[in-house]
């Protein structure tokens, strides 16, 4: 019960979610692509990407320099369930 109170808190923010979104067609991003893309800062975008990283929502790579972030391909069948339902489609993971 507890995990999914921290499943649904991570779920509840609306940029945590657009993370989810841009990153559910396969493409990796860095922080400054995903932060350009919400129009946030860089610090609140790396606030987000670390919570979702903790859940294993998502996947980093380092290549020259940059971190890369994709969505993890092995993510338990039950939470890509519940991305789905709070983005409303079915993500490609």
């Amino acid at each position: 019960m507890k995990r999914w109170v921290i499943v649904f808190r991570a779920l509840a923010n609306v940029n945590r979610l657009t993370i989810i979104k841009l990153l559910s067609s396969g493409r990796k991003m860095n922080v400054s692509d995903l932060a350009d893309a919400l129009n946030i800062s860089f610090k609140a975008t790396s606030n987000h990407l670390a919570i979702l990283r903790n859940l294993d929502v998502l996947e980093a790579t380092g290549t020259a320099g940059h971190v890369f972030y994709s969505l993890n391909q092995n993510l338990p069948q039950d939470l890509r369930r519940s991305i789905n339902l709070f983005l409303g489609y079915k993500v490609g993971l």
